[in-house]
């Protein structure tokens, strides 16, 4: 695709968000405390295959969080990440043929534009573009090969023991694969970079090739952006093999809740739902 992207439809979505949210949270605070809250159980429960829920850093919630699953475009927080920390804000990065032909969400860029790093990880963040992402990682490592070598090899020094990639795209494959537990790990990791805190809060943006003759307008994937109140990032993703994924921050009166949802059907819904519940769990936690 090239060209304006269109946005998704949000006032429907945003009001069968908040439809679905207090049905769901009348029903669940008709359980009593201690079943909600229990960890692997209450709010979370059944929600996705795997998930982890953590309040300021503690994790409080869980459900499969070490099985081995794959991630789909929730890679693209690792790759962000030892993108940003090359020392080049000002690259100018040159599109390859191979980069050009990714699968996939794309952005629709074309072999020999040029664009800079900062726009190309704008257009990986926001609307999950893997053109833009092999581009990146292309031009990091020299090749997408060295790059996803590099990728293994941080992930061994942030002990991220149940992860391995093969591509820095998120697409499947038999060994490119993580776990809730690893990716809330990694995603700390990578919130602590304020130039990826920031691109990830964004709800859109307008991005051109160098010469000014191609234009891209990116509204952001993830669907809580601006529908839920305290929700500040992080990153969705898809494939088949995956299903739907999210990783979510929201931030409520100096408390942090981030949330790793993989293979989760409703996974906007209960998104929404589940960080509503941890705000609450963490009010009832800090009464005397």
């Amino acid at each position: 695709m090239s060209g304006a992207m269109s946005a998704p439809a949000a006032p429907r979505l945003g009001a069968a968000i908040g439809l679905w949210c207090c049905v769901s949270m009348a029903a669940a605070m008709s359980a009593s405390p201690a079943a909600a809250d229990a960890p692997g159980s209450g709010p979370l429960a059944g929600m996705a295959q795997a998930y982890v829920a953590r309040i300021d850093g503690r994790t409080v919630w869980s459900r499969h969080a070490t099985r081995k699953l794959a991630p789909a475009s929730l890679t693209k927080v690792m790759t962000a990440m030892l993108v940003l920390q090359a020392d080049e804000p000002g690259q100018v990065i040159t599109v390859s043929a191979v980069a050009a032909a990714a699968t996939g969400t794309r952005l629709g860029v074309k072999a020999g534009e040029r664009y800079t790093r900062q726009d190309l990880l704008l257009a990986m963040l926001l609307l999950s573009a893997n053109d833009a992402c092999r581009a990146l990682a292309e031009a990091h490592s020299g090749s997408v090969q060295q790059f996803v070598a590099l990728m293994n090899r941080r992930a061994g020094e942030l002990k991220l023991t149940r992860t391995h990639f093969d591509n820095p795209c998120g697409h499947d494959a038999p060994g490119h694969y993580s776990t809730a537990q690893d990716l809330a790990q990694l995603t700390e990791v990578a919130l602590a970079n304020p130039v990826f805190a920031q691109i990830v809060q964004r709800l859109e943006a307008r991005i051109s090739s160098v010469d000014g003759t191609r234009r891209f307008d990116l509204r952001n994937g993830n669907a809580l952006m601006g529908r839920h109140p305290d929700v500040i990032g992080v990153k969705s993703g898809y494939t088949p093999k995956a299903g739907k994924c999210l990783i979510a921050l929201a931030e409520r009166g100096g408390v942090r809740v981030l949330l790793v949802l993989l293979d989760a059907p409703d996974r906007w819904w209960d998104a929404h739902a589940a960080l509503d519940r941890a705000f609450e769990h963490a009010a009832r936690s800090r009464r005397p």
